[in-house]
C-alpha cells in the first residue's frame, strides 16, 4: 500500500479529496445499479419542513425522529468523518485563499507574479533534496529498495520538493499572519464517543485525565506506525495518559487473529509484559508464526510453558471475538483507530495529531477547575 501512494506522489494532495471522489464514484455506483431495476421506479413520500423543534429531523407517522436515532451509535463515526472531511477540504481552500491574498499583494507590489514571488523571494530557487533525506523518507514509509523503480525514485524525489516547498510557504505566511490572524468562522467538528476500556490490557494510571483507547490489529503496517505515536504519547504525557488496548484483527490479515490471542496469553502473566510483547510483536510484524510468537513471548518475559498452554488452547479466542464485534457496534471500520477521551483519530497519524486533542482536553480540564 505504501508504493502504491508513492507512485501517485507527483503533487501533494489531501487524503480528503481522495476520499470525496471515493465517496461520490460510490453514490454514482449506487445510483446507477438501482435505476437498472425496478425499485427505481418506487419513490417514498417525502415533503420538506421546518422542525416542529430543535433535534427532530423526520417524523414517521406519529413517532417524532430525533438527530440521535437517525443516526445511532453504529453510524455516528461514519457521519463524524464525513464532516472532518468537510472541514479539512474547506481549511486547505482556505490556506489557499491566504496564499492568494497575502501573498499575492506583496507580489503585486513588487511588480511580479504570484508564482514568481514564491519561487524567487519565499522558495529562493531550485529546491535540493539530499540522499538523506530520499533514504530517511523511504525507511520511515517502509519502502522496499527492491520495489523502487527510476520512476519511482524521480517521483519520490518531486514529492519531497514540494513538500520542502509548502514548507517555506507555510513559514512565510505564518509571519505575515502573526500579527493580525486569519479569522475563521466554521467550526472544527467534534465527536465524543462513550468508549468502554473493558478488560483490555492498560498502560498508565487510572486516575489519569486522558484515556487513549486504541482498536488495532498486529500484522497491520499501519498499525505498527500507529504503535511508534503511541510509544511517544507515554514518553510525553506519561502519567497524564492512560493507554488501553483492544483487538480488531481484520479478516485479510490471516495471523492477526493469533497473535492477538497470543499477545492476551503473555497478557495473562503481567500487563507489563503486555506491552512488551506489543512492542516486539510490531517490529517483527513479517515473522508471527506460531514459532515466533513464543520467541517473542519468551523476550517479553512470559512463562514459555504456560504461554504455550494457554496459546494452544485458544483460551482468549472468545475474548478477541467480543473485542471485535464491540469495535463494529461503536462504528470501528478500519485500524488503527483511536478514542482520545473519545474523541476519533482515525490512521496512523503522527503524534502532533493526538498532541492537538490531549492538550486541548488537558486545558479544558485545567480551566473547570
Amino acid at each position: 500500500m505504501e508504493a502504491m501512494s508513492v507512485r501517485n506522489m507527483k503533487i501533494r494532495k489531501s487524503y480528503l479529496s481522495v476520499a470525496l471522489v471515493a465517496t461520490l464514484t460510490t453514490v454514482l455506483s449506487f445510483i446507477i445499479i438501482t435505476a437498472c431495476t425496478d425499485l427505481a421506479k418506487a419513490k417514498l413520500a417525502f415533503v420538506h419542513k421546518d422542525p416542529p423543534r430543535p433535534g427532530v429531523v423526520a417524523k414517521i407517522g406519529n413517532e417524532e425522529i430525533t438527530e440521535d436515532t437517525l443516526v445511532g451509535e453504529d453510524k455516528k463515526l461514519e457521519l463524524f468523518d464525513l464532516k472532518k472531511r468537510e472541514y479539512e477540504l474547506k481549511m486547505e481552500w482556505l490556506k489557499d485563499l491566504v496564499v492568494k491574498k497575502l501573498v499575492g499583494a506583496e507580489a503585486a507590489q513588487a511588480g511580479i507574479s504570484l508564482d514568481d514571488f514564491i519561487n524567487k523571494k519565499i522558495v529562493g530557487g531550485d529546491i535540493k533534496i539530499s540522499d538523506k533525506e530520499y533514504k530517511k523518507f523511504t525507511v520511515e514509509k517502509r519502502i522496499p529498495d527492491n520495489q523502487i523503480t527510476p520512476d519511482v525514485k524521480e517521483r519520490i524525489y518531486a514529492y519531497l520538493k514540494n513538500i520542502k516547498k509548502q514548507d517555506l510557504i507555510n513559514e512565510y505566511v505564518t509571519k505575515l499572519t502573526k500579527g493580525k490572524p486569519v479569522e475563521v468562522y466554521f467550526k472544527k467538528p467534534k465527536i465524543e464517543v462513550a468508549v468502554e476500556v473493558g478488560q483490555a490490557p492498560v498502560y498508565g494510571n487510572s486516575n489519569a485525565p486522558i484515556t487513549v483507547i486504541e482498536f488495532s490489529d498486529f500484522q497491520c503496517p499501519f498499525c505498527s506506525r500507529g504503535a511508534e505515536s503511541v510509544s511517544q504519547i507515554k514518553k510525553k504525557y506519561g502519567s497524564q495518559v492512560r493507554i488501553a488496548f483492544r483487538h480488531f484483527p481484520l479478516p485479510m490479515h490471516q495471523q492477526a487473529r493469533a497473535v492477538a490471542e497470543a499477545s492476551m496469553c503473555v497478557n495473562e502473566q503481567g500487563t507489563e509484559k503486555f506491552w512488551k510483547f506489543h512492542d516486539i510483536a510490531f517490529k517483527g510484524q513479517d515473522k508471527l508464526a506460531k514459532a515466533d510468537l513464543e520467541k517473542y513471548a519468551k523476550e517479553a518475559g512470559a512463562d514459555p510453558k504456560k504461554f504455550v498452554e494457554c496459546f494452544d488452547a485458544k483460551k482468549y479466542a472468545s475474548y478477541v471475538q467480543k473485542d471485535i464485534e464491540y469495535g463494529e457496534k461503536i462504528g470501528v471500520k478500519s485500524t488503527p483507530t483511536f478514542f482520545v477521551n473519545g474523541q476519533l483519530v482515525s490512521g496512523a497519524l503522527p503524534i502532533d495529531s493526538f498532541s492537538d486533542i490531549i492538550n486541548e482536553e488537558l486545558e479544558e480540564q485545567k480551566a473547570r477547575k
